[in-house]
């Protein structure tokens, strides 16, 4: 009998998640515990901890749910500390933790590119990334977009004073990722993030908007 097939013959979870996934959560909390989610006062590693969850519930293995939380260490590290948060990542979580990481990562220098450019990168950049990866990709964007959807219909058009890309770059932005998740083929979770950018896109144009925009140059 397999490992797997112990597990579930017992009643425990497939995988079984043990220190290193404990030592991750401290790790995400330590880099993260100051960080707030963009225009509330959500602590930001509700976010980590959703992806984590929506990673496991697709499938996900431990180094899938490790990368979950870990997703934006990279990306959100103070300046300077980018170098470090890969070292710490790899010695503590093993190098196929940190490749997911970078296949996350769309920046890691301070200050960041322009937000347009940067999002071009990372959108030509999917269809090429590792296929372990795009699952937990996906399961970030699919939080953000339910969050955005959330208070689009709570808040209204001041969402959009949140983000760098405003209504339009943000509308422009999600459609382009459900077209670069597709390009990838065979990406978990595509069909929940196109309904989700869908029913954002239509309230959008049901508030006097267009739905779905090029963004802007």
């Amino acid at each position: 009998m397999t490992d797997a097939m112990a597990a579930v013959a017992d009643g425990r979870p497939d995988p079984v998640l043990g220190p290193r996934f404990a030592d991750a959560l401290s790790f995400a909390l330590e880099r993260h515990r100051n960080q707030a989610r963009k225009g509330t006062a959500v602590p930001y590693v509700a976010h980590l901890l959703q992806v984590c969850g929506i990673v496991l519930e697709a499938g996900g293995d431990e180094d899938q749910a490790v990368a979950a939380l870990l997703h934006d260490a990279i990306e959100d590290a103070p300046p300077g500390e980018a170098g470090w948060g890969r070292e710490q990542i790899q010695a503590r979580f093993g190098a196929r933790v940190l490749q997911l990481v970078e296949a996350c990562t769309d920046a890691d220098v301070q200050p960041k590119p322009p937000w347009r450019a940067r999002k071009e990168a990372y959108l030509a950049h999917l269809p090429q990334a590792p296929t372990d990866a795009l699952l937990i990709s996906a399961a970030d964007k699919l939080h953000n977009a339910a969050a955005i959807l959330r208070d689009f219909r709570t808040h209204g058009d001041r969402l959009w004073d949140r983000f760098r890309g405003g209504r339009e770059g943000t509308l422009w932005y999600y459609r382009a990722l459900v077209d670069a998740y597709r390009a990838a083929g065979g990406v978990p979770l595509l069909d929940d993030l196109d309904r989700v950018v869908s029913e954002i896109e239509a309230l959008a144009a049901d508030r006097g908007g267009d739905g779905p925009l090029s963004g802007p140059a």
